[in-house]
């Protein structure tokens, strides 16, 4: 098939740290490619991947007339022969393809917005625009408006090293955004109540209430000898975090659209634990490859127990149902059924 796939404008494919859309888009991207397809990518200009990149004028999805000259670059797909359009960006940049009877798939990676879809249905030609979620919670909020399929996201498997064991005393970590919702405090206050240390790695978001909450929340608590802070990581030193971790939490406090960190945690054969919130319990069998917690008490009650988890069974799961190759054939699927 010949395809086009677009990303939003503001990270490289693949991102250089945080990033986890433009993760996805490229494991999507050399995914396709290593399987014959011909694959045209809309993204960042730094991006380095092996197909045809088509690099954004504009950077900031936010600058209005930046979408429009991204808009303008995407909308030259109608001068050529592709199979199918599929965007991981901005619903608009499709405005100008949705009349035509070209197939065109819509990913959310996040929650969706149902004036834009069912403004994007009336505009579109009909049966030609179809949406995934990166999970049920996801996909489920759509298809009471459009036709919707759950495809999850997942890591490129030999990227991460699977650990089948790790001290006793291994260390707790909590890897993502620093930021309120994310639950970094809460993962420091089970870390203290089950006397475990912990590893806090990821990056401070560039706004003011985020500068804010790690100022009060999270750097008084920060001593070197049980809370540490890495700040963000690359891949390499990711992975040998999880591999050594023996857990990781993910005491979220919104609806965890799918999360990412999970993948690569299970990839390394670290279990999880978690509040049941959005796609968690999508990912988290409870007693599998994690424990499903209530409240922070039970968090702490659950990482006296985390040892009795079997990390084959965390590795396994990521093999059957999160891997690069379950997802990228999940999408060959789509793929194949909207261009029947």
């Amino acid at each position: 098939m010949k395809i086009a796939i677009t990303a939003d404008p503001e990270i490289p494919v693949p991102p250089r740290l945080y990033g986890g859309i433009e993760r996805i888009v490229d494991l999507l991207v050399r995914g396709l490619v290593a399987r014959g397809h011909e694959v045209t990518l809309f993204a960042h200009p730094a991006s380095e991947v092996p197909c045809q990149l088509i690099a954004y004028p504009g950077r900031k999805s936010q600058n209005r007339w930046d979408v429009v000259r991204n808009a303008m670059v995407v909308s030259r797909v109608l001068t050529g022969k592709y199979d199918l359009i599929h965007s991981f960006g901005r619903l608009v940049y499709l405005t100008a393809l949705l009349p035509v009877a070209l197939p065109k798939l819509m990913s959310y990676q996040r929650e969706p917005s149902v004036p834009q879809i069912t403004k994007a249905l009336r505009l579109a030609r009909k049966g030609t625009l179809t949406f995934t979620g990166c999970s049920e919670y996801i996909a489920a909020q759509i298809r009471p408006y459009a036709p919707a399929y759950a495809v999850p996201n997942g890591v490129v498997l030999h990227k991460y090293q699977f650990n089948p064991t790790v001290a006793t005393d291994a260390p707790l970590v909590f890897l993502g955004r620093v930021e309120e919702i994310k639950g970094a405090h809460l993962a420091i206050e089970v870390a203290r109540r089950s006397g475990r240390q912990l590893v806090i790695a990821g990056n401070v978001p560039d706004d003011a209430a985020s500068r804010a909450y790690f100022q009060q929340c999270i750097r008084p608590h920060l001593d070197d000898r049980q809370i540490h802070y890495l700040g963000a990581v690359n891949d390499a030193q990711k992975n040998e975090l999880l591999g050594g971790a023996a857990a990781l939490l993910m005491p979220v406090l919104w609806n965890e659209p799918f999360g990412i960190v999970m993948a690569e945690a299970l990839a390394c054969g670290t279990p999880v634990l978690a509040f049941p919130r959005g796609a968690v319990p999508e990912v988290v069998q409870h007693g599998t490859n994690g424990f499903l917690c209530a409240s922070t008490d039970e968090m702490s009650q659950a990482v006296a127990t985390v040892n009795s988890l079997n990390r084959v069974d965390c590795r396994r799961t990521c093999e059957e149902r999160f891997s690069d190759q379950a997802i990228v054939g999940a999408y060959q699927t789509i793929y194949v059924q909207l261009t029947r």
